[in-house]
């Protein structure tokens, strides 16, 4: 079976999110089906819509090429049609628009299946800028019409329909082959460095695990306690939530900003650390229930972790401490007791999740494909 997976950007080796496709479409692949991936790419200012490493439209540069890389799907349903394409697996990108609209109803009237990914829901909390508002206003719109044309909605929720189409319901996958085990089990007498990695946004909540901290060293305690924050901050809001923080309490020897990370720097930064931050506020987002990334490749790597959410893979496993999901700074206290009564290696906390492989989720989705077609 001939597959595109069809994402509305580009790649970059340290976002999480490009990680994460990766391993979907090499999922995939490990599942015997024949993948290509259509993408945005970008070189001497002009933009380019990619099939793996060929040129499928060049929108040349300027503001022109702006527009068209946000409404020219042509050619996209153009190739799946003319290539024999089977199956398209879209990520949304929270598009919906005439645009995307026509691009599915083509293909579909193709007898090609169409599937799309919507890798948070709901995520209407999620914009709070004006020119997020008004991309957000437009998907409202045309969203549901978008979801009609569809054939499934993948989605990590617990939600059985989403914008009244049916879901297909998988958790975040993880390669075992991309993530390194943490080898080295540190000693925590005297402290405990705590580790989160992402690209910073405000449902991360880690102004809660900040503010947490200048509460513990008010106290001037012996015991001493560091957070490494791995990632940029998506936006001002992010930075206004978290530097003042530091800056005005003088913490920044305990909570240190490394930036975004990949490859033996990130490794290196794990092997340093005794226990990872989840999110820590889906809820300003308005999500109770999540299967995120982030959770599962903590996981991989062997660490124990925190989070606010509800997550079905983790909810009752030994190495997961849970928080409250609400505004209050979250007690150092009660990390550093959870840590020290903590009696689990990294290899059992890996073998704890090997049902999440990203090709055993990728067989859910390509099950009902061809079942139920």
């Amino acid at each position: 079976m001939k597959v595109l997976f069809l994402i509305y950007h580009g790649f970059s080796e340290t976002n999480g999110i490009s990680k994460k496709i990766c391993y979907q479409v090499d999922a995939l692949k490990k599942c015997n089906l024949d993948v290509c991936t259509c993408y945005l790419s970008e070189s001497d200012g002009n933009k380019y819509r990619m099939i793996d490493n060929n040129i499928l439209s060049d929108y040349g540069h300027g503001f022109s090429s702006k527009i068209l890389k946000r409404i020219e799907f042509n050619s996209i349903a153009d190739y799946a049609i003319r290539e024999g394409i089977h199956f398209v697996y879209i990520r949304s990108d929270h598009n919906a628009n005439p645009f995307t609209i026509n691009m599915v109803k083509k293909m579909r009237k193709a007898n090609i299946c169409v599937v799309m990914e919507i890798p948070t829901y709901p995520y209407d909390n999620e914009y709070s800028s004006i020119y997020g508002k008004i991309i957000l206003f437009i998907d409202k719109c045309f969203r549901k019409i978008l979801a009609k044309s569809l054939y499934r909605i993948i989605t990590f929720s617990d939600y059985k329909s989403i914008f009244g189409t049916p879901t297909i319901q998988i958790s975040n996958g993880i390669d075992f082959d991309k993530i390194k085990l943490k080898q080295n089990i540190n000693g925590t007498s005297h402290e405990l460095h705590l580790i989160g990695v992402a690209e910073i946004h405000y449902w991360h909540g880690f102004d809660r695990l900040v503010q947490g901290l200048v509460n513990y060293y008010k106290g001037n305690p012996d015991y001493k306690v560091f957070f490494h924050i791995v990632g940029d901050f998506f936006g001002e809001r992010e930075r206004n939530d978290i530097l003042p923080l530091i800056s005005t309490h003088h913490l920044e020897s305990y909570i240190i900003l490394h930036g975004a990370k990949h490859g033996e720097e990130l490794d290196l930064l794990f092997e340093q650390s005794d226990m990872a931050i989840g999110s820590l506020a889906r809820h300003r987002s308005g999500i109770t229930n999540i299967k995120t990334l982030k959770n599962r490749e903590y996981a991989a790597r062997g660490l124990s972790f925190i989070y606010s959410e509800q997550d079905s893979d983790f909810e009752n496993k030994p190495y997961i401490l849970k928080v409250p999901a609400d505004e209050s700074p979250i007690d150092i206290n009660l990390i550093i007791d959870f840590h020290r009564k903590l009696n689990i290696s990294p290899i059992d906390i890996r073998n704890s999740i090997q049902s999440l492989s990203w090709e055993e989720q990728m067989k859910k989705v390509i099950t009902t494909v061809q079942t139920t077609r």
